[in-house]
């Protein structure tokens, strides 16, 4: 029973990674971790707070996602709300990455009243973001701020440095193997 849940798990992983980079195919190396344009992906299955979800992916040698693109940014299904490495926890309304770097305004997917802030979860405010689906949007996903504590999913990153699948020729364009 446990390895037909473990199939479960994996086929929904899978499932997330092309929803996510839509019209790409997601290669695999390590059964956990999705490949992607030069950066190996890992959706979590637990539920955790964003600093506890932070913590897994350092854990693992990577770090909440960082939407760089659109094509991140896109997919399809209903999928659950996931943690990314967004927040405004040192300054309000000065948004980082976890890597330090500011958010591009220009590249960004808020909901349209977020970031918002609310002080009804918390009364610290929502300093931690978080990416869903937009209720209505067939294939958009926007970003909202909440409350760091909340137990949601995550997505954590990280680049090939390690050369984790080094041993695999792309075609790409399609980002297929070769």
């Amino acid at each position: 029973m446990q390895k037909d849940s473990r199939l479960g798990i994996e086929l929904r992983t899978s499932l997330l990674c092309s929803d996510l980079f839509e019209g790409e195919r997601c290669l695999k190396k390590r059964p956990e971790w999705e490949i992607y344009r030069g950066s190996l992906y890992y959706f979590s299955t637990n539920k955790s707070s964003w600093t506890d979800s932070r913590r897994s992916c350092v854990g693992q040698k990577s770090d909440l996602v960082k939407i760089d693109s659109r094509e991140e940014d896109l997919m399809e299904d209903d999928l659950e709300k996931f943690w990314i490495g967004l927040t405004d926890s040192k300054e309000e309304g000065k948004w980082l990455w976890v890597d330090g770097s500011p958010l591009n305004k220009s590249l960004s997917f808020w909901m349209p009243w977020e970031p918002d802030n609310l002080y009804k979860t918390d009364p610290a405010g929502e300093d931690c973001g978080g990416m869903g689906k937009k209720g209505g949007a067939d294939d958009l996903i926007c970003w909202f701020d909440q409350n760091c504590g909340l137990r949601r999913r995550s997505i954590c990153e990280k680049s090939d440095e390690d050369g984790y699948y080094d041993d695999y020729d792309f075609d790409v364009d399609n980002s297929t193997e070769i």
